[in-house]
C-alpha cells in the first residue's frame, strides 16, 4: 500500500504591489530604491484581501482542488492545515478551514514554518500507508502580510523587517490518496534548532502574548544564511543517495526561494541542472509553505510533467530545517 498525490490545486490573490509600491509604503526610514529587487530578485507580491484570513486562502485552494478533481468533500477522511500562518492561536486553525468548507472529518495542524507542507505529507503518507485514512486533504493558507511592519524608525528595523517585504500571501492545496503503488518514493529532513531565533515572529504566544511589538516578522537574513550554510545540505544528497535517484529521474526539482541569489547557490552546491527549476519567486515572491506545490502547478501547466513522471521537492524553513522528498506524480 502507498500514498500518492491525487490532485493540486493553489490560489493567489488578485491584488499585487510591485516592489516599488512597497517600498512607498514604508514610513520613517527610507531605504534605498529598488533594494529588496536587487537584493532578493523579487519583483511582485499577492496581497489577500482585507477582510480575509489564512483559512479563507486554504478554503478557496481546497475549493478549486474539488473541482478540478471533482472530489466530494464528504470523501475526504482527515484535513491537515499546514502552514507558517494561522487564524489564531487557538483553535487549530483546520478546524476553521474544515467549516469553511463543510467538512465532518478529524482535523489537526502541521506547522514548521516554510516546509510546513512538505511535512504534511510525510505526515499523511504515512497514515495512509498505516491505513488509519483512505483520502487526506492538505490545504495550506499563507498569510505574511499581516505580520509586515510597515512603520520602520531606522536602519536596523529595516533590516530586520526586509524579508517581510518579499513574502506573498498565497493558498495551497493538495490531496493524497491510498494506492497500489508509492506516490512518496522517499524522503529526509534535517534541523539545526539551535538556530531558531534568526526568525521569528513572537506575538501571541507565552513568551510575548500581548505586546504588539512583538506581532511582526523579524529575520536576520545573514545569521539565516549562515545557519544553512553550516549543516549544508548532506540531507538531500544522503537521501538521494540511498533512494538510487539523480537529477536526471526527476522532470521537476522545486525548491523553496527566498531570493533568487541564495537559490542559485543551492542549486549549484547540488549540482540541479538550470532546466529542472521551476524559478517563481520574481514574479510572485516567497510563497512561504504554498511555494512547492505552487511551483508543480506551473510546471503542470506549462506541460513539464505528466502522471507518472517524477519530481524532488525541496524544503528551507526558518527554525532552522532542511527537507527533501522525491515523489512520483
Amino acid at each position: 500500500m502507498g500514498a500518492r498525490i491525487a490532485g493540486l490545486a493553489v490560489h493567489l490573490p488578485e491584488t499585487r504591489l510591485t516592489s516599488h509600491e512597497v517600498t512607498e509604503r514604508i514610513t520613517g526610514y527610507r531605504p534605498p530604491a529598488g533594494l529588496v529587487r536587487r537584493l532578493t530578485g523579487v519583483e511582485s507580491l499577492h496581497v489577500m484581501p482585507v477582510d480575509w484570513q489564512a483559512s479563507d486562502l486554504a478554503a478557496e485552494a481546497a475549493r478549486k482542488l474539488f473541482a478540478e478533481t471533482g472530489t466530494d468533500p464528504a470523501d475526504v477522511d482527515l484535513l491537515l492545515f499546514a502552514s507558517a500562518s494561522q487564524d489564531m492561536v487557538e483553535p487549530a486553525t483546520a478546524h476553521i478551514v474544515a467549516a469553511k468548507l463543510g467538512l465532518g472529518c478529524p482535523v489537526f495542524d502541521v506547522k514548521n514554518a516554510c516546509n510546513s507542507v512538505l511535512n504534511a505529507i510525510e505526515v499523511a503518507d504515512a497514515l495512509i500507508r498505516a491505513g488509519s485514512y483512505r483520502r487526506v486533504l492538505i490545504a495550506s493558507g499563507e498569510a505574511p502580510s499581516r505580520a509586515v511592519r510597515w512603520d520602520v524608525p531606522d536602519l536596523r528595523a529595516y533590516l530586520e523587517a526586509l524579508p517581510g517585504y518579499t513574502l506573498s500571501d498565497a493558498g495551497a492545496a493538495l490531496t493524497m490518496e491510498r494506492s497500489d503503488r508509492p506516490g512518496v518514493l522517499g524522503s529526509g529532513f534535517s534541523a539545526h534548532s539551535g538556530a531558531w531565533r534568526v526568525g521569528t515572529l513572537p506575538a501571541g504566544g507565552s513568551a510575548h502574548p500581548r505586546d504588539p511589538e512583538y506581532s511582526y516578522f523579524r529575520l536576520d537574513g545573514a545569521a539565516l544564511k549562515e545557519a544553512f550554510d553550516s549543516f549544508g545540505a548532506e540531507v538531500v544528497v544522503d537521501t538521494l543517495g540511498r533512494l538510487g535517484l539523480g537529477w536526471d529521474d526527476f522532470a521537476v526539482v522545486a525548491v523553496h526561494q527566498v531570493s533568487l541569489p541564495y537559490l542559485e547557490i543551492l542549486r549549484e552546491r547540488l549540482g540541479i541542472p538550470a532546466s529542472k527549476l521551476v524559478v517563481t519567486l520574481g514574479e510572485h515572491g516567497n510563497l512561504a509553505s504554498a511555494s512547492l506545490p505552487f511551483q508543480l502547478v506551473r510546471a503542470r501547466e506549462a506541460g513539464r510533467w505528466a502522471p507518472g513522471d517524477r519530481a524532488c521537492l525541496i524544503g528551507l524553513a526558518g527554525g532552522v530545517s532542511m527537507g527533501v522528498m522525491a515523489v512520483e506524480l
